[in-house]
């Protein structure tokens, strides 16, 4: 017999269904006794001048004009607690909780509609009074719908300390919570109350997916095939409570299991659900906390660490006590200190800030991080665009109910002042650079790994350093590699990274960047570098955009890569990462970056700024530029990006007005028509926010290239020079469309354009121009800028190559040939954008190059060798580019070897004196 007929038979339920119809269901009603309704009032008033919760998380959606009865679930009984979810289902216009339900048909008097699986009068069993009436009730009335919605109030949002004498002091436990725990409560933590309403759940469903457990009580429950002649059934639910009063005529048509399994699934149920709230719990408050003194002595006498400095000292000469002393010290230098008077006085400021700062601050997808935080220890790993990522990720998760999230910061934000305050708001703080030091990397591993082993959220930013340009840098495999040690250590919970897209509209840090991009020296941190930040305050920042990106689980990659979970010892820490551990760890920092940039937001500023830039002079009449961004809106909303994309829902004229509010872009009135230009010394700044972008519209760009500087060409031709140079795109912009699948993403964006009659076909593979005096030519043109600087770094670096010849330069020294050349082009012909002046670009260049096989590296001298194939790749620039352009890159990349020596003696200066003022 299956486990679903533990609960009735075919005929049974036809029979009490048949019943059921036969007479008239009277509604379930919510009772408002005069003497209940003066004590909620009086109660009520009470409570609401001294308590102030805040909500947290999304309201459940219930329906209140179904036949559905709804029960709120709480761990712990105490009438304030009653009273604060009473007054907070009125303020939410929920179904009502401290109110009597009452309804005849099902036999149902219950004074409250809340569930407290922590009764006082749960004796026999610790089982809940209300929750075995309810399941009794459900099991013996088949068209009864109950909606459990389980609660979570937390009296201030401190995380425990481990061995605290207050918490031993107000812990109730099972009993009714005395009254000092409840003036307490109410007195000292009124002001600081957080309500969470979950996810509602159909108690029906979970009864059903309770007998299908694997719980031999269940599966081997005896069932009568006639429930009429079944004295067991009469007898069901006796022991559950004594106050159910169920008709044994009507328990007679219906077949449920014994009074023993009743007992059980009711406390499964029970069990399940405190499961659910104490998880939900942890993951509002995080793990308790240890003393961060005993957390630093309990790192340093891990095994090991003690391992680790036994090594140290071996190897260095040192005793065994002086190493210790060292690791010491480097557990001290990273440890955070977490202080809740912190938190909430960030909390406060911040909420402060950004009213003062930004007009909103826009959250996608949120929900996803929620549904993982219960079971999985969450990585976030944004992107890193400003200082203000730190306190505006931290802020957004605390203000949707989840616990912050431990943040590697680099130690440059360790200066007075602020470091101690961002070490109290869980900042750890890291060198941000230790290669070759053993004992620093032991440290920094083992600290990492008891975070992560006490269910610890986390966050990092992969690139390792804010982005200068807008685009996203290459990961940085450092701290990835050191998470996925851990998980092979030892499994708490399974590792799920977050990637996070970060994107702004204005930006304070825009004009240092730009001078770093062109060879200033990086201003270090310091107080008073956060006084001359803090006076831009009352500028105007427009919106700032956080998206949570698909979510990529580790285990899925240990599936992929065949990498067994455990398979590292858990009391070492310098145990190397086998061939496969470390490819998926390449292949995870890939994903992530591309499911960030999955993630992105295409704001009105990136827009805007996308459709300008590509304009002649950075000026468009207005008429024309409300519809280029129409058009750049419609290809990217029927083709998106990826589903996790996210468009702005302005209409074009508002983005334009939206642009000069921001004095980003200005109108020079005109008789003809008005004229929209980027406003003075903005465009170098506006060209990172369409970095931010240029990813989601790059193929259309290169594609539109291709067809507007050729007037016409084969579509065969078009395929293979895309297919070839798309890997390089790829490699720059983090692109997530695979390159076996590259023929059919470039012909559903090639039929959209055919739609917007940007792209004429002739037929018999030919591919052409719209006319040229049409306004779809002028869109096409426009369209097919953006991509024209990647092709032009990539062109003049290959013509270096050729130039110089293989075997005569280093990675390093193209790298930084092709960084001051683009610098020079930059200032010349290019209208000083920034661009060229990312050293990243050619790196990722290079290293595209190296990757697949067009260049390798010569293992003895560290020279470049290439054959002829590099004269092939650059041989497709004349399709894209113009002859002049062609013209002056190989001008520029022409350096004799006087020049070459000159340049490498000044690069090797300028970082030695660089290097000298970090130390």
């Amino acid at each position: 017999m299956s486990k679903a007929s533990t609960l009735s038979s075919d005929t049974a339920l036809n029979n009490n269904t048949q019943a059921a119809d036969s007479q008239k269901i009277a509604p379930a009603t919510y009772t408002k006794a005069p003497i209940n309704q003066l004590y909620r009032k009086l109660s009520g008033q009470v409570l609401d001048v001294a308590v102030k919760p805040k909500l947290l998380g999304e309201l459940p959606e219930i329906a209140t004009d179904d036949d559905t009865l709804t029960f709120y679930v709480l761990q712990d009984y105490s009438r304030s607690n009653s009273i604060l979810i009473d007054l907070q289902t009125q303020e939410c216009q929920l179904p009502p909780a401290l109110v009597g339900v009452t309804d005849p048909t099902y036999q149902l008097d219950e004074n409250a509609a809340i569930i407290f699986l922590h009764h006082p009068k749960a004796k026999e069993n610790q089982l809940s009074p209300r929750l075995s009436r309810l399941v009794a009730a459900t099991l013996q009335y088949p068209a009864l719908k109950i909606r459990l919605v389980p609660v979570s109030i937390l009296w201030g949002r401190a995380p425990e300390k481990e061995d605290s004498l207050f918490r031993l002091l107000m812990t109730d436990g099972w009993e009714d919570p005395t009254i000092t725990k409840q003036l307490f409560n109410i007195g000292v933590m009124g002001r600081d109350t957080f309500v969470q309403f979950h996810a509602p759940q159909d108690l029906r469903h979970l009864i059903y997916e309770s007998l299908d457990s694997d719980d031999p009580l269940f599966q081997t429950t005896t069932v009568t095939d006639n429930p009429l002649n079944s004295d067991a059934s009469n007898s069901i639910i006796n022991d559950i409570s004594t106050d159910t009063n169920i008709d044994k005529e009507i328990l007679g048509h219906t077949l449920v299991p014994s009074a023993d399994a009743n007992r059980e699934l009711v406390r499964t149920l029970q069990h399940q659900l405190n499961v659910y709230l104490d998880k939900q719990r942890a993951s509002m408050l995080g793990p308790d906390l240890s003393d961060r003194r005993n957390l630093v002595d309990k790192l340093i006498y891990s095994p090991a660490i003690k391992h680790a400095i036994e090594k140290e000292a071996t190897s260095t000469g040192k005793t065994v006590r002086e190493a210790r002393s060292v690791a010491k010290g480097y557990a001290n230098e990273m440890v955070n200190d977490y202080s809740y008077p912190i938190i909430r006085i960030f909390d406060r400021f911040l909420t402060w800030l950004w009213t003062q700062l930004y007009d909103g601050v826009d959250v996608h997808h949120f929900e996803r991080v929620r549904e993982l935080a219960m079971d999985h220890e969450i990585i976030y790993v944004p992107c890193h665009r400003s200082h203000v990522d730190y306190l505006l990720l931290s802020y957004v998760i605390y203000k949707r109910g989840l616990s912050i999230p431990y943040i590697a910061a680099g130690d440059n934000l360790d200066v007075p002042v602020l470091g101690p305050f961002l070490r109290g708001a869980v900042a750890f703080f890291i060198r941000r650079s230790f290669r070759g030091n053993a004992l620093y990397t032991a440290v920094l591993r083992e600290y990492l790994h008891t975070l992560i082993t006490r269910k610890t959220p986390i966050e990092y930013f992969i690139e390792g350093g804010r982005s200068r340009s807008g685009r996203l840098l290459p990961p940085k495999m450092g701290m990835l590699a050191m998470t996925v040690h851990s998980q092979l250590r030892q499994t708490v919970k399974p590792v799920v990274f977050i990637p996070t897209y970060i994107g702004y509209e204005r930006i304070m840090e825009g004009g240092t960047y730009i001078g770093e991009l062109k060879g200033k020296p990086k201003e270090s941190e310091s107080l008073m570098g956060l006084l001359k930040v803090s006076r831009k305050i009352e500028r105007i920042f427009g919106n700032v955009h956080l998206s949570f990106g698909t979510p990529l689980h580790l285990t899925d990659f240990m599936t992929k890569f065949d990498v067994p979970a455990d398979s590292l010892p858990d009391d070492r820490t310098d145990t190397p990462l086998d061939a496969k551990a470390s490819a998926m760890v390449d292949n995870i920092g890939i994903k992530i970056m591309q499911n960030i940039n999955k993630a992105a937001v295409v704001n009105p500023v990136s827009l805007l700024s996308l459709v300008l830039l590509s304009a002649p002079k950075a000026a468009l009449d207005e008429q024309i530029c409300r519809e280029q961004i129409a058009l750049y809106q419609n290809i990217a909303r029927q083709i998106p990006y990826a589903d996790d994309t996210v468009i702005t829902d302005m209409s074009p004229q508002d983005i334009i007005n939206y642009g000069i509010k921001l004095k980003l872009i200005e109108r020079t009135p005109h008789i003809l028509g008005d004229i929209i230009q980027v406003a003075g010394k903005q465009a170098a700044l506006l060209s990172y926010f369409r970095n931010n972008i240029l990813h989601v519209f790059i193929l259309l760009s290169f594609l539109a290239a291709l067809v507007a500087r050729n007037g016409r060409i084969e579509r065969s031709r078009l395929d293979g020079i895309v297919s070839q140079m798309y890997p390089f795109l790829q490699s720059e912009l983090f692109l997530h469309y695979p390159s076996h699948n590259l023929t059919e993403t470039l012909e559903q964006k090639i039929t959209n354009m055919q739609a917007h009659g940007l792209i004429v076909d002739l037929g018999d593979g030919i591919l052409s121009v719209p006319d040229a005096n049409s306004r779809c030519y002028q869109q096409l043109e426009v369209l097919a800028t953006p991509v024209g600087q990647s092709l032009e770094r990539y062109f003049m670096t290959l013509a270096l190559l050729a130039q110089q010849g293989s075997g005569n330069l280093t990675a390093g020294e193209v790298v930084d040939l092709c960084h001051l050349l683009g610098q020079r082009l930059s200032v010349l012909y290019a209208d000083d954008i920034p661009d060229f002046f990312d050293r990243a670009l050619f790196l990722s260049f290079v290293n595209a190059l190296i990757r697949l096989d067009y260049i390798q590296t010569d293992a003895e001298t560290g020279m470049l060798t290439f054959d002829k194939r590099i004269d092939d790749i650059a041989h497709h620039a004349k399709y894209v580019l113009s002859p002049d352009m062609m013209q002056i890159l190989q001008q520029v990349a022409s350096l004799d070897e006087e020049a070459i020596a000159h340049a490498m003696t000044e690069i090797k200066n300028k970082k030695q004196r660089k290097f000298g003022r970090k130390r």
